[in-house]
């Protein structure tokens, strides 16, 4: 697992993520005269549904074929139907996203998000659950690192200080 994903951990809490991101960005802007840091907080709205079971996850998990294939098997062709009151709606097949309140869906996100980690050594990407910060720490004016990133996690219009 990421070392930067804070949630679903066990002796990692949301004090953790905030520590650990006060004090990456605290070191660099003591480190160097004329160093700043930038960061765009993503709140990803309905994660849990956003997970694509038919993601290769062998490929970027290093999970076992069985595995992956046990993980698929529980995420397809789940039926879901809506009660309200006395009224059931009809059933739909779900293909997307894993189930509410279901033990295993932080887990699962989690995991599908795995690969999701900073590209360069001038950004952080600190995650607690669907939280994300994209830490871009600057040196020398050189924002080109910390612009990829945000490009990468979904900031498609620009953003200022």
């Amino acid at each position: 697992m990421d070392p930067l994903q804070f949630a679903y951990r066990s002796n990692r809490s949301t004090e953790d993520t905030i520590a650990h991101l006060h004090h990456t960005a605290l070191s660099h802007l003591d480190s160097r005269k004329g160093n700043y840091v930038k960061m765009l907080f993503v709140d990803y709205s309905s994660a849990f549904n956003t997970i694509i079971p038919s993601i290769p996850t062998t490929k970027f998990l290093g999970l076992s074929p069985s595995l992956c294939r046990w993980i698929f098997n529980f995420l397809m062709d789940r039926p879901q139907a809506v009660r309200v009151g006395k009224h059931v709606s009809l059933s739909l097949t779900l293909n997307t996203g894993a189930p509410q309140g279901c033990v295993l869906s932080p887990q699962l996100y989690s995991l599908y998000t795995n690969h999701c980690v900073a590209t360069s050594s001038s950004t952080k990407i600190i995650k607690f659950a669907d939280d994300t910060a994209v830490v871009g720490l600057i040196s020398n004016n050189d924002e080109t690192a910390y612009f990829e990133e945000t490009w990468r996690h979904g900031a498609r219009t620009t953003i200022s200080s």
